[in-house]
């Protein structure tokens, strides 16, 4: 139990980042990280001794977020009386760039968004990345790379841009 303990408890406060900027609410966010760490801890059994925990941890938190995503998408969103209480706009120069910045994330995709989390914010290499995404290396190098054009030009308050579609040339 100890070998748990030294594994899982440095993943806690990525697990928790990328939930948070998954979810954009914490008290979800934290109960999601539980859900996480309850299944993991309950399935310790079924990981892989040669594989990294790090990942599998993510792999864990992506699938229940995106369930939970689904859920509410059909039920809708549940707002706390605290959170529909108005509040003072923000003074400080920081506070505006980091309100940009979370608005800008929410134009991307969710296959775009939850690439450039894990790439660029939990510092996950391009293959770990895939291998929580389950997807290939290169379709995580172009997300990335979609992505941080997209939220450039968000930020830069520019039209986002549209999909391109290829043509097949013969």
């Amino acid at each position: 139990m100890d070998d748990i303990g030294i594994l899982v408890g440095p993943l806690i406060p990525p697990l928790r980042r990328y939930a948070r900027a998954l979810l954009r609410d914490r008290a979800a966010a934290d109960d999601l990280v539980q859900d996480c760490l309850e299944r993991a801890l309950s399935r310790w059994h079924q990981r892989r001794a040669e594989g990294s925990t790090r990942t599998w941890l993510f792999t864990i938190l992506h699938n229940l977020a995106l369930n939970r995503m689904r859920t509410i998408a059909r039920r809708g969103p549940h707002v706390a009386v605290e959170d529909a209480m108005l509040v003072g706009p923000a003074n400080q120069e920081d506070a505006l760039r980091h309100r940009d910045l979370l608005r800008a994330l929410e134009t991307l995709t969710e296959e775009h968004r939850s690439v450039l989390l894990l790439v660029s914010v939990e510092d996950l290499s391009y293959a770990e990345t895939a291998k929580v995404l389950d997807i290939p290396v290169g379709t995580v190098m172009s997300r990335v790379s979609r992505a941080r054009e997209r939220l450039a030009a968000a930020l830069d308050g520019q039209p986002a841009m549209r999909e391109s579609h290829l043509r097949r040339v013969k």
